[in-house]
């Protein structure tokens, strides 16, 4: 069975992508990749503190090997921390990366590019699935998410910190892909198959950054 890592978001697709593998049972995945803001401790994009990242991967009951770039992180240095990620797991054996994309092609290009410079492997388990039935296997088999982040120039910014769940895909407006593919909000998980135990998780503030991208704080 080869050594895997997962792509690490802390969200939604992450999660699912992880499901999928373990129930396959044809990769031994060793821990969670996830990418880190330093000056801000939280999950580069998603915005959700790094102490509950840690806490999602002790219920999960797998290690966290972090990719800690910058706040103003250009394309050289996140490929050069990423690279140096990369490397780290190699040496410790690890073949494969699992990634949670659907369906951007540009996105997958990059990612098998990078895996090749260090001679391992991509795996995308949802690729090519349709977002809406995603959606609602995420939901039907027993994941507990909510919208972390929200860019208001797709979706309404009072969906930030609402429950990722029937009701809410219900709400959401024509265009906005349900499993928000295209940037639309970005999600975390505390709860769900795989869990040890659910997270306890607070709502704080929303607080909107660049003018238009609405982060639920969590604590």
């Amino acid at each position: 069975m080869k050594k895997a890592i997962v792509a690490w978001s802390g969200g939604k697709d992450s999660a699912l992508a992880l499901h999928r593998i373990a129930r396959e049972d044809r990769l031994g995945v060793e821990g969670l990749l996830t990418t880190v803001t330093a000056s801000y401790d939280r999950i580069t994009m998603h915005g959700v503190r790094k102490l509950l990242l840690e806490r999602q991967a002790e219920s999960l009951g797998l290690p966290l090997l972090l990719a800690e770039i910058p706040a103003e992180c250009s394309d050289e240095v996140y490929d050069r921390v990423m690279g140096a990620a990369l490397e780290e797991a190699s040496a410790r054996g690890v073949e494969t990366v699992v990634f949670g994309d659907v369906f951007l092609e540009d996105v997958r290009r990059y990612r098998e590019e990078r895996l090749a410079r260090v001679s391992m492997e991509p795996v995308f388990p949802l690729w090519g699935s349709d977002t809406g039935a995603l959606a609602r296997e995420f939901i039907d088999l027993g994941f507990r998410a909510l919208l972390s982040c929200v860019d208001s120039e797709a979706l309404d910014g009072s969906f930030a910190g609402r429950e990722y769940d029937h009701d809410l895909l219900a709400d959401l407006p024509p265009g906005v892909d349900p499993c928000g593919e295209n940037g639309e909000f970005h999600t975390f998980v505390w709860d769900g198959p795989g869990f040890a135990r659910p997270l306890s998780i607070v709502r704080g503030e929303v607080v909107v950054r660049e003018a238009r991208f609405h982060f639920q704080d969590l604590m």
